[in-house]
């Protein structure tokens, strides 16, 4: 049996890699007075809403007062989602940003849960937020049902620092197949003309050769993000991507005045077996890539990984959740980059409607055109 090896270039000094040394180094900043963002020293206006900062030396005793006062936050968990949110100390009243649901308990301040490492701040204000919203639920209103109340949505949304996983490790994986190369022959055969005369003709036959094959493949990945969070599925975590990752500062308390946060609610192991079963496949299809040949069978690939390294990063997604006749709806906006994906109820009346109205304006034209022809 043939082997081969496939090296892919594997320093861990490539972009995404670089994120969290870049991180490290950060300088610490404040929150934004207006909206919350993160801010560095030396920024003169804030990156989200634009609102001019004091001067540096400022900023300094601002931190020091900052750190020094507790968060005082309290924390909420849904029943129906499983989800866990800090909110602001003197809010009464909690329904769930995730699944719109009000069966939701208080629960006591205290954690042992891990601490967050990094935290990637809002780039959107709540009103930009709420303006893709309007625009999104706008397009095509003609299919939205007549009885959704708008009014009464867009104060749904909220923003809220979602936990992810962040994860970097090596992929060793061992492989196998069996690689075909097509070669042709030239066959000669009878058949009959148009007239029924015997005539011999050639054509041109593909044949496969197969020949096994094995390999070793190597891939250092770095900055795949799980959703810590029970209430933002993997999937829909998926559809918000990607993230700015070099944006990651160092987690601090007071980066999430003014916000929601979530306590992870998907433990760090579970996340990693997820995020080993992505890298799994994106091994199978780099190893399928480099296969030579013409074709391919019985491809086997065993991936082993190591030095493997986490991190908790807080990122920003305001969340607007509502439900219309007992079904659950979701409209996610990225509060970084602006990405803004969901989905909308749709009035099936009015479709079928537009349906029929085509078939018949379709019969209204084929009609005239027999009768043009029979006139």
């Amino acid at each position: 049996m043939a082997e081969i090896e496939f090296i892919e270039p594997s320093s861990r000094t490539n972009r995404n890699d670089a994120v969290i040394d870049q991180a490290v180094v950060a300088p610490h900043g404040r929150p934004c007075e207006a909206c919350g963002c993160p801010i560095e020293p030396h920024d003169k206006f804030c990156p989200a809403c634009g609102l001019a900062q004091v001067a540096e030396h400022a900023v300094v005793e601002a931190e020091v007062v900052s750190d020094s006062q507790p968060t005082g936050q309290k924390f909420f968990r849904c029943d129906n989602c499983g989800s866990e949110v800090a909110a602001a100390p003197d809010q009464r009243s909690y329904v769930c940003p995730f699944c719109d649901s009000t069966y939701v308990v208080e629960l006591q301040q205290t954690t042992n849960r891990q601490r967050p490492e990094f935290v990637v701040g809002f780039g959107v204000t709540r009103e930009q937020a709420q303006e893709k919203f309007r625009e999104w639920i706008a397009a095509n209103s003609w299919f939205r049902p007549g009885d959704l109340r708008m009014a009464t949505l867009a104060d749904k949304q909220q923003g809220v620092y979602l936990p992810f996983w962040a994860f970097t490790m090596l992929a060793e994986s061992r492989w196998s197949a069996t690689i075909g190369e097509y070669w042709y022959r030239t066959e000669t055969y009878t058949t009959r003309d148009a007239k029924g005369n015997t005539v011999t003709q050639t054509r041109r036959v593909q044949e496969t050769e197969w020949w096994p094959l094995s390999g070793n493949h190597h891939h250092y990945y770095a900055g795949y993000l799980v959703s810590g969070s029970k209430g933002l599925p993997q999937q829909q975590a998926e559809r918000i991507k990607p993230f700015n990752l070099p944006a990651l500062k160092r987690y601090e308390p007071y980066y999430l005045a003014g916000w929601l946060s979530e306590e992870y609610s998907i433990e760090r192991e579970t996340a990693l077996q997820l995020c080993q079963q992505e890298f799994h496949r994106y091994e199978q299809s780099k190893v399928t890539a480099f296969l030579p040949g013409d074709t391919h069978r019985g491809l086997e690939v065993s991936t082993r990984f190591s030095s493997v390294n986490s991190d908790l990063c807080l990122l920003p997604v305001y969340v607007l959740s509502y439900r219309y006749r007992d079904r659950l709806y979701r409209f996610l906006v990225n509060g970084q980059t602006g990405k803004c994906v969901g989905d909308k109820p749709l009035s099936w009346k009015r479709i079928f409607a537009l349906l029929v109205a085509i078939v018949l304006l379709i019969a209204l034209v084929v009609g005239g055109v027999l009768l043009a022809k029979n006139g």
